[in-house]
């Protein structure tokens, strides 16, 4: 079995998240496609990286993303780095022939996810963005039935992403609240979740109008060498500002014809993560809210009118990924599972010498869609989104 060394810089959430996936996806995937090995974890201070990899248990440990990224014996690169240092650690890991794999959204800006997706076709190296909640099952039989044309021609999308982490405004000032850092707020942060399944499920994006607002202009600072998300702080200490946004409406039009909208918030309480989204077509109708992610909600057309309403269909060992997961229908699919599934699909075509979606090109489409929808809020016009394609895309 080939054998696959890993660098993974940053140690804090996600770098939990994806260490636990490099450990698990053999247990799950079998025979695997590759032996990943955890070679050397990177933070900020060689006392956090130390703590990091015995923590999740990576052999090595460094403070210098440029030496670990220019060492020969490493084969991929997990960024998991607040927004703004995406863009030089993976065009350093692509001229250095590396693998990549980042998490999402690609870039603060556009204009860095451009320079990313074009320096990795330049040196031919797999590359992959770590939208994974395109990997739930649930999200995967979505696709399928609307590829088998289950639902006919789809008409109209609504996608959400609630959270009520940082509606208090006396949570933290985490980097997410600062636009040198994130490059945005709530549409970064998680409407380009919302973007991907969009893209995903029903087509490129050509035009959005939105609503942008911030309700929150300043938070307490925080101490200490972790991020802190949510939580409270009654300090009377000092407050710096927040100048990104919260919350972000667009109404949103398809390439193919198709209407929509998406909603992205970190202030609405009682939502934790709520993730959704409603596809109608000719044919049916398809429901999927992540906080119930074992199932999937249909309704077709074709049954009988003293039947027809949305069912539940739970996703198990014959439905997408099932025969890797668990061996009974709604025995339980949790976040650590859609990150299992997206390092087996990455390092798959790294050992294969294949490429994997999304990558680096679909994290540039979903940056330009960010990108107009913080335009548009702006403005308060419709804002065309330019194609991967288009050599002035970043321009527009």
């Amino acid at each position: 079995m080939q054998e696959i060394n890993i660098a993974m810089i940053g140690g804090g959430f996600m770098g939990k998240a994806h260490s636990l996936a490099y450990a698990a996806m053999p247990m799950f995937f079998w025979p695997s496609p590759a032996r990943p090995i955890k070679k050397i974890i990177v933070d900020v201070t060689d006392d956090l990286a130390r703590t990091a990899a015995e923590r999740y248990s990576w052999d090595g440990y460094s403070s210098s993303w440029r030496d670990v990224v220019n060492d020969p014996g490493i084969d991929v690169i997990d960024i998991a780095t607040p927004n703004n240092l995406h863009a030089e650690i993976a065009i350093a890991a692509a001229e250095a022939g590396k693998h990549i794999i980042c998490e999402k959204p690609l870039a603060p800006t556009a204009g860095e996810a451009r320079r990313m997706y074009e320096a990795a076709q330049k040196a031919g190296v797999v590359t992959a963005v770590a939208f994974n909640y395109r990997r739930t099952p649930a999200v995967a039989l979505a696709k399928k039935y609307i590829d088998e044309g289950a639902i006919g021609t789809i008409l109209n999308f609504r996608g959400t992403y609630l959270q009520d982490w940082s509606a208090d405004p006396n949570s933290p000032l985490s980097w997410r609240f600062q636009k040198d850092i994130a490059g945005s707020g709530a549409v970064g942060d998680i409407g380009s979740h919302v973007v991907d399944l969009a893209r995903y499920l029903v087509g490129e994006i050509s035009e959005v109008t939105s609503l942008v607002s911030n309700f929150i202009p300043d938070r307490p600072l925080q101490s200490g060498g972790f991020d802190a998300l949510g939580g409270s702080s009654t300090s009377d200490g000092p407050r710096g500002a927040v100048d990104v946004d919260d919350e972000a409406m667009s109404l949103i039009k398809f390439r193919n014809g198709a209407v929509g909208s998406l909603e992205a918030t970190r202030n609405a309480w009682g939502r934790n993560n709520y993730i959704t989204f409603e596809i109608h077509g000719t044919e049916g109708s398809i429901f999927f809210n992540y906080e119930n992610r074992d199932e999937l909600q249909v309704a077709f057309k074709n049954d009988r009118a003293d039947r027809r309403g949305f069912r539940t269909v739970y996703t198990g060992p014959n439905t997408p990924y099932g025969e890797s997961l668990w061996p009974i229908p709604a025995l339980g699919i949790g976040y650590s599972e859609t990150k299992i599934i997206e390092a087996h699909d990455f390092l798959k075509a790294v050992a294969e010498g294949g490429t994997v979606e999304p990558n680096f090109a679909d994290g540039y489409q979903a940056a330009l869609v960010d990108d107009a929808i913080l335009e548009s809020g702006r403005t308060g016009e419709w804002v065309r989104v330019p194609d991967v394609t288009d050599p002035n895309a970043t321009d527009v």
